[in-house]
């Protein structure tokens, strides 16, 4: 099966570059049916996209712009939003002489060959590359090859519950993601939560004793459920003035493999504008078939089954 990136990801290659450098360079990767990536510099009222091959400019018509445009299944923000983005395409033509015409391009015949040569041989529990696209409060977009979207859904995104994906990721940002099941040829769902660990290797990263940092979660009348990991969080005391979001500083009480519980009790809460962390991934596999996240003593399971 063929890898293809998310879109951007060939923009700074020596290859890509040197394609772009000069006419010949575009003619041998229209020739070779290689797919380029450059930066689209102007949408027109017409909803084409001028894109910059450094010497000179491409064009990609609007029904050229992206795989849906022409049944309504995507939207014209599709393409509007890749202005001063890279964009990744097919070169159709090119113009004779190079100086007087531009030469025309295809985002969708990129999208195409991505999801025949990816997209359609991509399984559950395979573990891929995304970019992370926009943020709704239902969940992460993410680019998962030449601009083709997926949806990772907030309760799949971590086992400590949060807010919003805001809480967790940010736009442009490279992240992995396991295949949780396909929908169709080119709509794949994602997870992401079973690469962030399980509750023991969590868990090994603190000690009874310590006092360490944590975000706030969320305040119920029997306790403060503070995240220490974002597949790891445990139940402080009750405490008045904690609010969910902000950051804490909590003593660790306890850790009960058994029962899958931290105790904990805070020191101190406030309000902090510290960027979400960088995933750290336990899994560096390209696919997985079963994963569990609970200790092999707790009697309560939680786990993935894949496929």
């Amino acid at each position: 099966m063929a890898v293809i990136k998310p879109e951007g990801w060939l923009l700074d290659t020596a290859e890509n570059r040197e394609a772009l450098r000069t006419p010949g360079g575009l003619m041998r990767a229209a020739d070779e049916g290689r797919t380029l990536e450059a930066r689209a510099l102007v949408c027109d009222s017409s909803h084409n996209l001028i894109v910059d091959l450094d010497c000179m400019k491409g064009i990609i018509p609007r029904e050229e712009g992206a795989l849906g445009l022409d049944d309504g299944t995507t939207r014209d923000i599709a393409v509007i939003s890749r202005v001063n983005k890279a964009v990744c395409f097919k070169i159709l033509k090119m113009p004779h002489p190079p100086d007087t015409k531009m030469a025309v391009l295809s985002r969708r015949a990129a999208q195409e060959e991505a999801v025949r040569l990816f997209v359609s041989n991509l399984t559950p529990g395979d573990i891929i590359d995304a970019r992370v696209t926009h943020l709704e409060p239902f969940g992460c977009f993410v680019d998962i090859g030449c601009g083709i979207a997926s949806l990772i859904p907030i309760d799949l995104i971590s086992v400590s519950r949060i807010a919003h994906p805001r809480d967790r990721f940010r736009v442009g940002q490279n992240i992995r993601a396991v295949v949780k099941s396909i929908e169709g040829p080119s709509r794949v769902c994602l997870s992401h939560k079973e690469l962030l660990g399980t509750w023991e290797e969590n868990a090994a990263n603190f000690t009874p004793g310590e006092t360490v940092a944590g975000i706030v979660r969320s305040v119920e009348n029997y306790g403060v459920f503070v995240e220490l990991a974002a597949n790891l969080a445990g139940l402080a005391e009750p405490r008045e003035g904690v609010s969910p979001g902000q950051h804490t500083s909590v003593f660790i009480k306890s850790l009960i493999p058994d029962k899958m519980k931290v105790k904990l009790i805070i020191v101190d809460a406030f309000d902090a504008e510290y960027k979400p962390e960088e995933p750290y991934y336990y899994i560096n596999a390209s696919h997985i078939d079963h994963w569990i996240y609970s200790p092999a003593e707790c009697e309560k399971v939680i786990e993935t089954t894949f496929g």
